[in-house]
This record gives structure tokens, C-alpha cells and sequence, in this order.
């Protein structure tokens, strides 16, 4: 096969965030935080919060830092939910509160590079989650043997995302050492859970339905993990719509493997991949969440629920 085939990819592009523009526009966005108040009342103010701050760069990590870390610290992302992290462009906002992080945590990999600009200009440690993961390469196009930046979507390498910020966290607050481990060591074992769910359901399915199809190819570690192959239009998540080569090999997958269910995440472009579930008589599935949260009434309001919505959709969708 040519760009899907039954790995992965997804290495982001770094776009050009132009940060002469961001440094110059820092003052703006100081007076922009400060000038909110009316004439003769206080200014609101996060001086009296003195806690920590933990910054990170997208919803996904920053909920999972903020289980970890509890009420020992604020924790923040400088994404929203529903934004695309691939190619987000740094704000001034953003600057100013980088510069004032306590630890700044990013997913790295190349997904986040946008931030790297902003952290050299902070004081803050800096922790990158992806380092203590064994890296699954991009086979096939213009990022061929670049990481697949997509870790946390598994739960196993989840964990260990856990355990980098477990260490992290502990050496910013170490009066806090003992409650933090506590609660890595909860969502750890919530983490082991969803794994196991996933590898038992896998196993349960027909042989021929073990086979995820997705738009993005974000899935590879989860797919390793769970003992699934998979197919995808295309390794970014760029905008595209993939190439007449990819979607003749997806949908050539689909019409051999007979699975029952084909996916996209919840925010790419689904067009191509409904076409394809259209031609073959397979039900589609856009629900899929991977570089961010949902709104809090959505299916993905945190991290864990993330993985639960995810896993229980695919077992769902290939079970037929």
C-alpha cells in the first residue's frame, strides 16, 4: 500500500507564527488583561491564587496534568476545546502566560513545536511527555520517519505520560511529593483499566474486523497496543482530503476486511471518509476525539473520558 497502509504517521506541521509580531504585541496583551475593570473598582487579579501555575499546550495534556496535580496547582492550556493543535498559531496571550508558568508541559514529538519559541523565552522547567516514549516512525510521505506524535492516545503510553508528570510535579512542589504520587498512581490504574478493556475487546472481535479505519493516522500506538491494524486517508491532520492513491487504498481496505464501521476524529474533515462509508454500505463514525477535549457536555470532557469514548466507540463500531 501506498500513504495509509496498516501503520501510521502524524507528524504535524510547525507553521511560521510570525513572533516579531507576538513580541511586539506582548505590551497589548498585558493592558488587555489589566484594563477590564470600571473606574473605582479592583482590577480582578490571580494574585491571591499562589499556587503554581502549570502551563500546557493543548486541552488533552493540560486535563491530564490537572489530575495529577489536583488543587496543588493551577493548571492551564493554552488550546481551547474543539481546537485544532496540528497548526495553531501562538497568541500574545499565550506569551504572557508562558513567561509566567511555574513548568511548562508540552506534548512534543513536533505536534507542539509552535511553543518552542515561547519556552525559551520563559524561566519555567519544561517538560516534554513524549520523551519517555518509545517513538513509532511515519513510514510513508513527506514526514517519513518522523515520530507519530499521537502517544497519549494510547492508554499504556497514557501511563507513562503519568509518570513524567508525576516527576515533574514532584520536584516543582515537593511539599506535595506524597499526594501527587497518590494520585498518579490513581490515574494509573484508571489508565490499566481502559487498556485491558480495549485488549479484551479486540480480542473478541472476528479476525477480519480488527482493522481501524480512520481520517488521521492517530491511532497507531492505541492500534499496536490493542492488537488492531489500521488504514488512514492521511498521516496529518493538514486539512486534506487525502490523495486519489489514499482513498482508493482505503476504500480498497474496507471492501477486502469488510468492516462494519469506518471513523474520523472529531476534528478533521470528514467528507471523503463518508463517501467511502457510502460506496461500501459501512456505517460512519466522526466522533472520535484525539487532539482535543469536548465542551463539558460533550463525550470528551477530560482526558480519561476521552480514551473511554474512543475505546467504546471502536469496539462498538467494529463489533458490527
Amino acid at each position: 500500500m501506498g500513504t495509509p497502509l496498516w501503520h501510521d504517521f502524524g507528524m504535524p506541521k510547525a507553521p511560521d507564527a510570525g513572533w516579531r509580531t507576538i513580541a511586539a504585541a506582548t505590551a497589548c496583551a498585558l493592558a488587555a488583561l489589566t484594563g477590564c475593570a470600571t473606574p473605582g473598582a479592583a482590577a480582578p487579579t490571580l494574585a491571591d491564587d499562589d499556587r503554581p501555575l502549570l502551563v500546557a499546550t493543548f486541552t488533552v495534556i493540560a486535563d491530564l496534568a490537572r489530575e495529577v496535580a489536583g488543587d496543588a496547582a493551577r493548571v492551564e492550556s493554552l488550546t481551547r476545546p474543539g481546537v485544532e493543535v496540528h497548526d495553531y498559531e501562538p497568541t500574545p496571550g499565550d506569551l504572557v502566560r508562558t513567561e509566567g508558568a511555574d513548568l511548562v508541559v508540552t506534548n512534543g514529538m513536533g505536534i507542539d513545536d509552535w511553543l518552542l519559541t515561547l519556552v525559551e523565552r520563559a524561566d519555567a522547567p519544561h517538560v516534554v511527555l513524549s520523551e519517555v516514549v518509545e517513538p513509532i516512525p511515519i513510514e510513508t510521505g513527506h514526514y517519513a520517519g518522523n515520530p507519530n506524535a499521537h502517544a497519549w492516545v494510547s492508554p499504556a503510553e497514557g501511563a507513562r505520560y503519568v509518570e513524567a508528570l508525576r516527576v515533574a510535579m514532584g520536584d516543582l512542589m515537593p511539599a506535595e511529593r506524597a499526594a501527587i504520587d497518590d494520585r498518579a498512581a490513581a490515574v494509573t490504574a484508571q489508565l490499566e483499566g481502559l487498556g485491558e478493556r480495549l485488549r479484551e475487546g479486540v480480542a473478541a472481535l472476528p479476525a477480519a474486523h480488527r482493522v481501524l479505519v480512520s481520517c488521521e493516522g492517530a491511532f497507531s500506538y492505541l492500534a499496536r497496543d490493542a492488537g488492531l491494524a489500521e488504514a488512514s486517508l492521511w498521516p496529518v491532520n493538514a486539512g486534506g482530503q487525502g490523495t486519489p492513491q489514499s482513498i482508493a487504498e482505503v476504500a480498497a481496505v474496507v471492501e477486502a476486511t469488510g468492516v462494519p464501521t469506518v471513523f474520523c476524529e472529531s476534528t478533521t474533515h470528514p467528507g471523503t471518509q463518508q463517501q467511502i462509508a457510502r460506496n461500501a454500505g459501512v456505517r460512519f463514525d466522526g466522533s472520535l476525539h484525539v487532539d482535543s477535549l469536548s465542551a463539558p457536555d460533550g463525550p470528551a470532557p477530560s482526558y480519561l473520558a476521552l480514551l473511554e469514548h474512543d475505546i467504546d466507540a471502536i469496539l462498538e463500531g467494529l463489533g458490527g
